[in-house]
């Protein structure tokens, strides 16, 4: 059973498609069709049902997916150890981060790194946390940047770095802002714009709302803070932003409540060999967290 193999079956079953699985590995739709092939001859059942356009798992594929994904992590690991043998700082870094931390936080840090380790190819994606974390624990991603989760897998290392003020804002010319100290009741009264549903961000201020007893007015929503800022801006109802985004440009209310935080740090699987150029990362960011909390 080869690895080449294996990473075509976990790219189809990932995509639904041979040919968006070729592509993913540069493949030619033939030459992925012969990987999984020569796999189920291998293994001696069948993979994937192909029912018209439509690519599904079966149930011998459904018990091989998990594997397969644990089967090429071993590998990877063991070629991390054999490397880091050596003792240099070089080849492949795959690391994800969100887009308001990529903007925000970690540009003096990617410089640092990058000055210091020229022999370093970093793979940087722009995900939610949320898929971050799930590509951290399926072992996609070595490193993540992100939104930390209120209850993190017991599988993850979680270690946070910098701490996010939230703001309550609203436009300059909003009913709102002409209004002294509010209580969250007040709020609800007006149209809210937020962060998508299934977000941790999103997660941790519903629940502050909820433990009043209160179900959040939302109108819009996007997982893109950036986004967010424009909406309120142009008035379309009050948010709830990083403390460094708003920087003058809205309008900060007075809310009658505990001011909400939120954690930002690194999240990497405790299972995992990281490579010399992740540890170096890592010392990056551990530095970080100790300039951060003499703030």
């Amino acid at each position: 059973m080869d690895t080449q193999s294996l990473q075509a079956f976990l790219a189809v079953a990932d995509s639904g498609s041979f040919s968006r699985a070729g592509e993913q590995l540069h493949l030619t739709q033939p030459a992925v069709s012969k990987r999984i092939a020569t796999l189920e001859d291998q293994i001696g059942a069948r993979l994937f049902d192909r029912i018209g356009r439509r690519v599904t798992l079966t149930e011998a594929g459904r018990i091989l997916l998990p594997r397969a994904r644990q089967i090429l992590v071993m590998v990877d690991d063991s070629r991390r150890a054999l490397v880091n043998l050596g003792g240099s700082v070089a080849g492949n870094l795959t690391i994800a981060t969100s887009h308001h931390i990529g903007l925000h936080r970690l540009p003096p840090l990617l410089k640092a790194y990058t000055q210091s380790h020229p022999e370093v190819r970093m793979d940087l994606r722009f995900l939610d946390s949320e898929q971050a974390y799930q590509g951290v624990l399926d072992g996609e991603l070595e490193l993540a940047v992100v939104t930390l989760a209120p209850h993190p897998d017991p599988q993850l290392l979680v270690v946070p770095v910098w701490d996010d003020r939230m703001c309550f804002v609203c436009a300059h010319d909003h009913p709102l802002a002409g209004r002294g100290r509010l209580s969250l009741h007040e709020l609800c009264a007006f149209d809210a714009v937020l962060p998508g549903p299934l977000t941790f961000t999103r997660t941790l201020i519903e629940s502050r709302f909820a433990a009043m007893g209160l179900e959040l007015p939302v109108a819009l929503s996007t997982n893109y803070l950036e986004t967010l800022k424009m909406m309120t801006a142009i008035g379309l109802g009050w948010s709830l932003l990083p403390e460094r985004l708003v920087a003058g440009e809205l309008h900060e209310l007075d809310v009658d409540h505990p001011a909400i935080h939120r954690s930002l740090g690194y999240v990497v699987h405790r299972s995992r060999t990281l490579s010399n150029a992740a540890r170096a990362m890592l010392a990056l960011l551990d530095e970080a967290q100790d300039v951060s909390s003499r703030r």
